[in-house]
């Protein structure tokens, strides 16, 4: 029997600086697709530079909420919607994210790393003149950083984001050119009791893999991992719950036999 994933754990609409997907056509899609629930994960990151294209990556949160929860009563009878964020972390904001989270019913929240010391990946300037690799650590190191002086969060997204924007993608990386670093970050996610995701935006953005890749994923099960959620990233309603065959293959590859929703911060599992 073929494995299934009936849940799209992070996605984006117009209330996120990247997107300008209302969030009724990414639900509509999601019904189209069969899935049981989505829960929104809109981006907030605080302290976020000026951007070449004048984005803006606060998030009206009152309106977001008020948005979904009329979406929940107008589509109740046919899909579950969840309320999340994705929260950009830089060690200097905990006190902000604490504030903001004891104050907001949030179902589920990533924490991820878009800014490494004041640079999105995203943007070549941050590759400029630098090696690759080095790139890429000081985007691991900065990881540590974020999860050494904060830890309100239940899962940690998109571990290798940097990849998908560095100037050879993966062609040169991998879990064992990094693993002394990558197990540091598994290791310590794992002892306060996180998760990771399995994000399928990797297959998206032309990786051939996941993010994080699906040997760091087998790494976090056998380092004694068992939350992992599963989104893909979509900004658009063409990548809802996109590779999810493939996300289904490689969870049960790394031998997990369940994925994991959150819902008023608990995590439940949910069998492959």
């Amino acid at each position: 029997m073929d494995r299934q994933i009936l849940w799209d754990c992070h996605m984006h609409s117009s209330f996120s600086a990247d997107s300008d997907t209302p969030m009724e056509s990414m639900i509509q899609r999601a019904i189209e697709l069969g899935i049981q629930g989505i829960t929104f994960t809109e981006h907030l990151d605080p302290d976020y530079p000026a951007t070449p294209d004048g984005l803006d990556f606060s998030l009206d949160i009152s309106s977001y909420q008020k948005k979904l929860i009329e979406m929940q009563s107008l589509y109740k009878d046919k899909i579950h919607l969840r309320f999340g964020i994705e929260l950009g972390l830089q060690m200097h904001l905990g006190d902000y994210f604490n504030s903001l989270l004891s104050q907001t019913p949030f179902d589920f929240v990533i924490g991820s790393s878009h800014l490494v010391h004041g640079y999105d990946p995203y943007y070549p300037d941050f590759f400029e003149g630098r090696k690759e690799f080095l790139c890429y650590m000081e985007y691991f190191e900065s990881i540590l950083e974020n999860i050494s002086v904060y830890d309100d969060f239940d899962v940690y997204g998109h571990i290798d984001y940097v990849v998908r924007y560095g100037p050879n993608k993966n062609r040169q990386y991998s879990y064992g050119r990094y693993k002394d670093i990558l197990d540091e970050i598994l290791k310590k996610l794992i002892s306060m009791g996180k998760g990771i995701e399995l994000n399928t935006g990797g297959y998206h953005y032309g990786l051939g893999e996941p993010n994080p890749c699906v040997a760091v994923i087998k790494r976090y099960k056998e380092l004694g991992g068992e939350i992992i959620t599963v989104g893909a990233d979509a900004h658009t309603p063409d990548k809802v719950a996109y590779a999810f065959d493939k996300a289904a293959n490689v969870l049960e590859t790394c031998g997990f036999k369940h994925y994991t929703v959150f819902k008023d911060r608990k995590p439940k599992f949910i069998s492959l």
